[in-house]
Formats: structure tokens, C-alpha cells, sequence
């Protein structure tokens, strides 16, 4: 028997401006005691409006959100809309911890951040142990630090299990930003620990599978993630040959359906390509060294695979209240290319998903593309416990 829910209440809103918007969300939401609220915003909202308006219909809860790709509503995908969570003060407990100034982040500070949130978290009374506390981690997806970020920040968290993404525009690629401490801002990440009696398991999925087709990256700027040269030819003609289209043909639409990735000890993670440029060279998502061995993969079932990973987690945590979702912009592409917005609707709706399409994904200490991470929050049990692991 489960008794006794966590009341993580979500709620959605396509309201036309940022005080209609905020009002319908803080109206489902409710008033009631608030460790944490987390909110994705579409880019066509004024944010510094739409920050000012959180303020002043729940004055008394912290927010951190970013602006999106994409949102994942409680009845699945949305655009040009706003979604938000609470988590309430009876069974979380919370720190949160700013980043800002991007470009000058180094080790140092990923340690010193890392360090001054668990410091702040054992104040609460409870020592932080991979088994009551997660990461959440949110970045400007246009800072092109996220794999130094999210390294060296896990690191420094131990065993503690991270996900996150990045913050999006809507595939104009202009500006993106981050909420923390009122506003908005842009070279800002955020890092939220979250500490709670509930179960949960954070997780990641992807449904690529490597092809034969080898890339060997002879060219590259690692840290802009341009790859100028593959094969030892010009990037742009060589993958637009490896692909079957020509590189005038190359699209958002093309370079989703064909990622390419990386194996990482016995693991696989995509490297997507978010651009080709008119001198003929690739930008990507991540980062890419020169020497790194690429290859082409193909796609299974992207429902199937996703139906699975949700069935897996559920059989961890029980039925979710909750699964706090980062989907890769290229998955919701390819998603709406393929007509399959209702089953992954369905999905979304059933396993109680809200999140945000990223422009790029973090699990642990890597950075990754066209991969959903998150995590599943369960339902405690009479006993105070969680469903068996076995």
C-alpha cells in the first residue's frame, strides 16, 4: 500500500503574456509551503517580466528555471509556453548555488561550488549520500562551457548522481539564460542540490546505434566545437557524403537523423552537429578534439526505446510522481519529423514528465546530445520506504 504522495504539483500555461502566464501557473500551483520552484520558459516571453511576476505571486519561493527549445507539459511537448514544478518543504530539502562568469570558470571554482552546496546541504540536518541526494545542473546553452562545467563540478560532488541541460532559444541560436536569484542572465549556470526522503534514480537514454561509417576528425577547434576538417577533407562535404545528401542540403532535420558518436569506456554518446558554416566546416553541440574516432549511427525506435527507460526507472522507484526531464532539441526534430508527438505525448503524460527540449544534456561528469536525462521521483511507501531495487 503507498500512502501519503510528495504533492509535486506541476502545471503548464500558453498565456500571452508574462502576467497572464505567471498568474495561471502560481493559480495551479498553489500557495503551499515551497522548498524549490523550477520553471522552463518558452523565449518569446520578456523574462525579466516574467522573473518579477514569479516574485510577486509566490514571494516566498525560490525559483530557478532557464529558457527552452521546447517545453515537455504534463500532456507532453509544447511551444511557446511555460511549465513549472514545486517541491514542497515536507519532503525536500534544497540548496541552490549560482554560477556566474562563465567564461572565466575554472576547476578551482567547480570545486569551490560543489563544496560550498554539500556544505550548505549538512547544515539541514541530514549528511548528503548518492541514496537522499541528486544534482540538477542548468546552463547557458550558448556559453560553450558545458563540458568543463559539468566535469569538474561532478567531480568535486563525488558518487552524488547529476543530469541537466542546456538552455535554448528556440533554435535561433541568439541568446540563452539562466533564472537564479530573481532573474534571468545569461553566462550563468545554475546547481541545485536536491535532498529528499522520496525515491529516485536519475537516469539517461538514447536510442543511436554506431554504424560502420568511421569519421576521423583531422581538423577541429575544440573550444568553439568546430570540426573543420573529417577524413582528412572538408567537414561539411565529407559528412554530407557519408550521409547521402549534398552539403548545400545539410539542415537542423539532416544532422538529427544522422548524429554521430563517440564510445566513451564501454558506453555510447552522441556528438551532435548543430551547423554547418559557409567556409565548410561543422559546429557541434560538444566539444571535438582532432584525433577523435567518430562514427555514423542509426536510429531504433525512438518511443520504444524511451517506453523502456521509463518502465525501468518506474520499477526502481514505483510509479513517478514525478520525472524531471532534459530531451535534446534534435529528439524533439525528429520527433515532430516522424509524426510522433502523440505516442510521445502518451509517454509523457502516463510517467508524469515535464521538462525542456536543451541544447545539450548532462549526466554525471559528461556532456552529451540527443539524449533524454533526468529524473524519476517515486512515491514513499506506508513504511517510509521505497519500491525494492531487485
Amino acid at each position: 500500500m503507498i500512502v501519503g504522495s510528495s504533492c509535486i504539483q506541476q502545471a503548464t500555461t500558453g498565456a500571452a503574456t508574462p502576467r497572464q502566464a505567471v498568474r495561471e501557473l502560481c493559480e495551479t500551483l498553489g500557495a503551499t509551503q515551497n522548498e524549490l520552484g523550477i520553471v522552463f520558459v518558452s523565449p518569446r516571453y520578456d523574462r525579466e517580466a516574467f522573473a518579477a511576476e514569479l516574485h510577486r505571486y509566490l514571494p516566498g519561493t525560490p525559483w530557478v528555471g532557464c529558457t527552452t527549445a521546447g517545453e515537455i507539459a504534463p500532456s507532453g511537448y509544447a511551444d511557446d509556453s511555460a511549465v513549472a514544478i514545486v517541491l514542497p518543504s515536507e519532503h525536500f530539502r534544497v540548496v541552490v548555488e549560482p554560477i556566474e562568469d562563465l567564461a572565466h570558470f575554472s576547476t578551482q571554482s567547480g570545486r569551490h561550488v560543489a563544496g560550498t552546496a554539500l556544505a550548505r546541504l549538512r547544515t539541514r540536518g541530514i549528511a548528503p549520500s548518492p541514496t537522499n541526494t541528486f544534482a540538477l545542473l542548468l546552463i547557458d546553452g550558448l556559453s560553450v562551457r558545458e563540458e568543463f562545467v559539468v566535469s569538474s563540478i561532478s567531480a568535486a560532488l563525488g558518487e552524488i548522481p547529476l543530469f541537466g541541460g542546456s538552455a535554448g532559444d528556440a533554435l535561433q541560436f541568439r541568446e540563452t539564460a539562466v533564472l537564479c536569484n530573481g532573474a534571468f542572465a545569461r553566462d550563468r549556470a545554475v546547481l541545485v542540490l536536491i535532498q529528499t526522503d522520496l525515491p529516485f534514480r536519475v537516469f539517461k537514454t538514447q536510442h543511436f546505434i554506431p554504424a560502420n561509417q568511421k569519421l576521423v576528425v583531422t581538423g577541429a577547434d575544440a573550444e568553439r566545437r568546430v570540426v573543420t576538417e573529417i577524413n582528412g577533407e572538408i567537414a561539411r562535404d565529407e559528412y554530407a557524403r557519408l550521409v547521402g545528401v549534398s552539403p548545400e542540403d545539410l539542415s537542423p532535420a539532416v544532422f538529427a537523423k544522422n548524429p554521430v558518436v563517440v564510445r566513451v569506456g564501454g558506453d555510447t554518446f552522441v556528438r551532435s552537429i548543430s551547423r554547418a558554416n559557409p567556409d565548410g566546416s561543422l559546429t557541434f553541440f560538444c566539444a571535438i578534439e582532432e584525433g577523435v574516432v567518430l562514427s555514423l549511427a542509426t536510429g531504433g525506435n525512438l518511443v520504444a526505446n524511451l517506453e523502456a527507460a521509463f518502465v525501468e526507472v518506474s520499477r526502481v522507484v514505483g510509479a513517478p510522481e514525478l520525472i524531471l526531464g532534459c530531451d535534446c532539441i534534435l529528439r524533439k526534430l525528429e520527433i515532430d519529423r516522424d509524426g510522433l508527438r502523440d505516442a510521445v505525448g502518451e509517454l509523457f503524460h502516463r510517467f508524469h514528465v515535464v521538462g525542456f527540449a536543451t541544447y545539450g544534456e548532462q549526466i554525471d561528469s559528461v556532456h552529451v546530445n540527443q539524449t533524454f536525462t533526468g529524473v524519476a521521483i517515486g512515491v514513499k511507501r506506508a513504511d517510509g520506504t521505497g519500491p525494492d531495487a531487485a
